[in-house]
């Protein structure tokens, strides 16, 4: 899907985190302990932790509580106290900074894939935040580490298709309910190393008086690439699918499906003065600065928030953007990242002087 967009706007961006606090080398004690004894290849894998590029996150739950298995009612019942007070919380902020209330939002887009919550995290969020009982509930489940910018593309159609609407968007993601302590693999090892917890909220509205313009969006979904990141559903909860191939892919695949998703809009990759790159991980990130002929070190801020938090999954770009946006937008920025697909999706935001 690729388009053109009537300029909306971007009014704010709030970022959101829980408060438990792990360092990368707690993780590596607490996942020796909870994986390694089930795991004969564990230490030889262990140098994931130090090579992720992490050197905190921040989780829903206390770390003991991880130490002890858990069945899919225990995750379920975290994921939504827990997620619904990161939708509340990151959802009011982004309504203060844009000096709006809950009662002016017509759309709400609400985009997470690491728990099921039906009713979604919108309804359940109507208890906390007064919005209208006509406001036009959106929720969006699947689209993994893309999903912040999806989603956020999502929320500017709505908002060009409704003139004078204003869209909230609320991303959030808590990856670590999904870890296994039993049949673990190498994929498992991996998450631990990589993936912490996190929200991010944004308000869209039609107009030129945001801190950036939503002008373009696409995305490319390539074919027979299923395998390489998802969930199954297994009795416990959700267990990761993470290919090991994914910074590979990116360094083949990134630069000609960017020239595919630009062509449209009238740009080339040239023409881009910044690329905002969802962090994945520190051989992606690697990846897609080498894939896009980038200067070395030209995604530093990727890196600095894959540092702070990990890979929180869908708002994880937009943790970046926010960095971004506070040192100030280039004029003319891309804002991108791979999920669950295999899919690459983009945005073309102008950003004023």
């Amino acid at each position: 899907m690729t388009g053109q967009m009537e300029p909306v706007s971007i009014l704010s961006l709030a970022t959101e985190t829980p408060p438990h606090v792990l360092s990368q080398a707690e993780a590596l004690d607490a996942a020796r302990g909870l994986i390694g004894r089930n795991f004969g290849d564990f230490e030889r894998l262990s140098t994931v932790y130090a090579n992720a590029g992490v050197q905190f996150r921040q989780l829903a739950m206390p770390v003991d509580w991880y130490r002890s298995p858990r069945t899919l009612q225990e995750r379920a019942a975290v994921y939504l106290a827990v997620a619904l007070d990161l939708f509340v919380t990151a959802a009011a902020r982004a309504l203060a900074e844009a000096g709006l209330r809950a009662e002016d939002v017509d759309a709400i887009v609400t985009v997470s894939s690491t728990g099921i919550a039906t009713p979604s995290l919108e309804a359940r969020a109507m208890a906390h935040l007064p919005f209208r009982s006509d406001v036009a509930r959106v929720p969006v489940f699947g689209l993994g580490c893309a999903g912040g910018v999806t989603g956020l593309a999502l929320a500017g159609k709505l908002a060009r298709a409704a003139p004078g609407s204003t869209v909230l968007f609320v991303t959030v993601e808590l990856c670590s309910l999904a870890l296994r302590t039993n049949n673990a693999d190498k994929a498992d090892i991996v998450s631990t190393a990589l993936f912490g917890d996190g929200a991010a909220a944004c308000v869209v509205r039609g107009g030129v008086d945001g801190f950036a313009q939503l002008c373009g969006a696409a995305e490319k979904t390539w074919n027979a690439t299923l395998d390489i990141m998802g969930w199954q559903a297994e009795p416990t909860g959700l267990g990761v699918v993470l290919n090991r191939a994914i910074p590979a892919f990116a360094r083949r695949e990134m630069r000609q499906a960017m020239a595919e998703m630009l062509a449209p809009q009238g740009f080339g990759i040239a023409d881009v003065d910044r690329f905002i790159f969802h962090p994945g991980g520190a051989k992606v990130v690697d990846a897609v600065e080498g894939a896009l002929s980038l200067g070395e070190g030209s995604l530093a801020t990727e890196r600095a928030v894959l540092r702070d938090h990990g890979n929180m999954s869908a708002p994880t770009a937009l943790f970046v953007l926010d960095r971004c946006r506070k040192a100030g937008l280039m004029p003319l920025t891309v804002l991108s990242a791979l999920g669950p697909g295999f899919t690459t999706s983009s945005l073309t935001l102008r950003c004023p002087a």
